[in-house]
Order: structure tokens, then sequence, then C-alpha cells
């Protein structure tokens, strides 16, 4: 007889809730920082658990983008959209990870050696596929590469607005991506100025200074492309 599914067997529970293991001394004294480090544990599992979710997502989005039939590019709509709802969570985990005493966070920081947010492969992964001020990511090249192959301008679709239709909503979905990703990076920055303030990062970074350089808006070309539908109506406006 197969083995009945439950609840707890099928997300895995007995494994999932073992995998927080705070490096604090476990006596009674130090209870209270042993629960603030896994709290920190858990904010960092967790986000990487929605990070792998975001690019499995945009990954699927890319591969629409290969065909761009409509159906492939409103999914894409809705699956962008989704990505932008988890990058919404992330940043209100940056915000709950306020609740971290200070004094909690500097007691068990020292048991973290050299390991940082900084070596996330998958925060790596995000921004490659999703770029940045100055070097698109693979989403929005496969984007416009999709473009080309059915003979549409991306910048004819960027001044239609709602008239062409799915292309739109796509791009409208990308920005809004865009936008969400840019607002977790820079309240990271905000976090981790209140909580180490000028203080060099674990992995040897400048902290706060290093993810002040990193967080920059991606789809510049996007951003362009609509500033000219701004000139073109004051051109015409006289």
């Amino acid at each position: 007889m197969p083995e009945e599914v439950t609840y707890a067997s099928y997300l895995k529970l007995d494994e999932l809730l073992t995998l927080q293991v705070p490096r604090t001394p476990g006596s009674e004294a130090d209870l209270a920082t042993a629960l603030s480090e896994q709290f920190f544990i858990v904010s960092h599992q967790t986000c990487e658990l929605w990070l792998k979710q975001i690019l499995g997502d945009l990954a699927a989005v890319e591969g629409n983008f290969r065909t761009m039939t409509t159906g492939g590019l409103e999914r894409s709509v809705d699956l962008l959209y989704r990505c932008c709802e988890l990058l919404r969570l992330l940043h209100e985990q940056l915000m709950a990870l306020e609740r971290l005493p200070l004094e909690d966070f500097a007691q068990f920081r020292a048991h973290l050696g050299t390991a940082s947010g900084a070596q996330s492969s998958q925060a790596h992964e995000l921004e490659r596929v999703l770029g940045s001020a100055s070097r698109s990511g693979t989403l929005f090249l496969a984007f416009r590469a999709g473009l080309q192959r059915t003979g549409t301008d991306l910048e004819e679709i960027v001044a239609a607005g709602v008239e062409a239709g799915s292309h739109h909503r796509v791009v409208e979905a990308m920005l809004s991506v865009g936008n969400g990703y840019f607002q977790w990076k820079i309240g990271h920055v905000g976090l981790v100025l209140k909580m180490i303030g000028e203080q060099p990062g674990t992995a040897g970074t400048s902290g706060a200074a290093h993810l002040m350089g990193r967080a920059t808006m991606p789809f510049t070309e996007l951003h362009e492309l609509r500033g000219k539908v701004h000139e073109r109506r004051r051109r015409q406006a006289g």
C-alpha cells in the first residue's frame, strides 16, 4: 500500500524544522539571543526559498519569450506579477528583521564567521536575470529577441500603450518587477545601516556601501522609451 500523504510528509516538516541551528550557546541566560539568531536564520532561509520560486517563474517567462505566442505572453504577465508579490514579501521580511534586537545581533554575529548574504548564489542569479542600470539582464534580452523574431518594434509597443495588448501588459509587468526589485535592494541598505552602521560586512565587503552600489534599477531601455513618450507629447503640444 502506498504511504498516506499527510501535511507533514508532503512538506517534509520533520526535515524542515530541524534546519534552523543557532550557534548561540544553549544556556537559559542566552535563550533570548538564541531565539533572535533563530529568527535571523528563518528569515534568510525563507528568503532563499522565495528566490528559488522567483527564479523559476522568470525562467518560465524567458521560455515563453522564445515562442511569443499570445497565450504564453498572457501567462508571462501572471508570472511576472507573482514575482512582484514575492519581491514585496522579501521587502517585508527586511522590515520584520528590524525587530531583531541590536544587542542580540551584536552577540551572535561573531558566530557567522565569513557567512554573508553577499554570497547568495540565487541573489546573484536574480541580478543576472533582471540586469542593472548599466547592463541588460537575460529576461529583457529574451523579450527583445522575441520581438525581433516576430518583426515587432519595442519602441512602437511602448508608444502604443494599451493598444499593444499582450506586449504592453508584459512591459508593464516587467517594469513592476524592476521597481519591486529596486525597493528590496534599497530596503536591504536601510536595514544594514540600522543594524551595523558603517561597519564592514561579514564577508569582507564594505557593508552598506557595497549594497548601495548594487542597488540599481533594471530595465533602463524601457524607462528611456517611456521617457520618449513624454517628449513626443511635448512636441505635439507645441
